[in-house]
């Protein structure tokens, strides 16, 4: 029973705010929410599909991250909460950080908890390889507000340094990994990127994709590992393309790094 539910597990995402995704992980029958900032798209779509909400995932203690879990937990009050240990939060929750692995429930695989400062000192990421089949793997990458759809977080308490540490963690990942981020960020991302390397040609090719999902009303998420490492410019601070394009002679990475999210700032 346990394997046929788990063949049946989707993520959908659930739009909220301006440009924020809560994704939804669930079996048809019970659910996990990542980073709700706002509860009552959340509990319109449970209530749609008959979900039973068990487990909130939380990344970092942002507002548009978090700002749904009181209504979510009078609604649903056995929901278990998971939330950054490094961080402070009101509602009553398991405090989490590398290495740790969060047991989910029997439907679904644990997920390990990684450390990825930058954007907020406590932020991690969870990360689940998930059994499709016997002959198909999946992984899942849910990294909040660290590494966006062709670009990162602002660097709202860590240092360039942490967040490129943190960035260079994650693109280490399996290259098939789904990149679940939390804000539609993608072809502008795609847009700054492509004026720091204009002749790449799988970020050309990945405006087009994202265009084309946007016209259709549809997100450009999830993004994989692979397409990050081939268009992410905070992914390639080594290119010389983009080092000439920054006027930077001999830099280090770190400094393409800093100067690339220093110009992302003001695009």
């Amino acid at each position: 029973m346990i394997d046929h539910m788990q063949h049946q597990l989707q993520i959908i995402p659930i739009p909220v705010f301006k440009d924020n995704y809560v994704w939804l992980i669930h079996n048809s029958h019970k659910a996990i929410a990542v980073d709700p900032g706002d509860a009552i798209p959340v509990i319109n779509t449970l209530q749609k599909l008959n979900l039973d909400l068990q487990t909130i995932l939380i990344t970092h203690h942002h507002q548009d991250h978090i700002g749904g879990v009181d209504i979510l937990l009078e609604t649903y009050p056995d929901v278990k909460i998971f939330a950054p240990k490094l961080e402070q939060y009101a509602f009553i929750h398991k405090p989490v950080s590398e290495p740790d692995n969060v047991y989910l429930g029997d439907w679904i695989s644990t997920a390990k908890v990684i450390d990825v400062p930058g954007h907020t000192l406590g932020h991690i990421a969870y990360y689940i390889e998930h059994q499709q089949n016997e002959h198909q793997q999946q992984q899942w990458l849910f990294c909040g507000d660290t590494l966006f759809g062709a670009g990162c977080g602002r660097l709202f308490e860590g240092t360039p340094a942490q967040m490129m540490a943190s960035l260079q963690i994650l693109a280490a990942l399996p290259v098939s990994t789904q990149v679940y981020c939390t804000h539609e960020y993608t072809l502008h991302n795609i847009n700054f990127a492509l004026s720091l390397e204009p002749t790449n040609k799988a970020l050309i090719k990945r405006q087009r994709d994202a265009t084309e999902l946007i016209k259709l009303g549809l997100p450009t998420l999830p993004s994989t590992i692979a397409l990050e490492l081939a268009t992410n410019p905070f992914l390639r601070s080594d290119v010389v393309e983009i080092q000439s394009a920054l006027l930077l002679e001999k830099p280090t990475e770190l400094q393409t790094f800093t100067k690339t999210r220093e110009l992302r700032n003001s695009y």
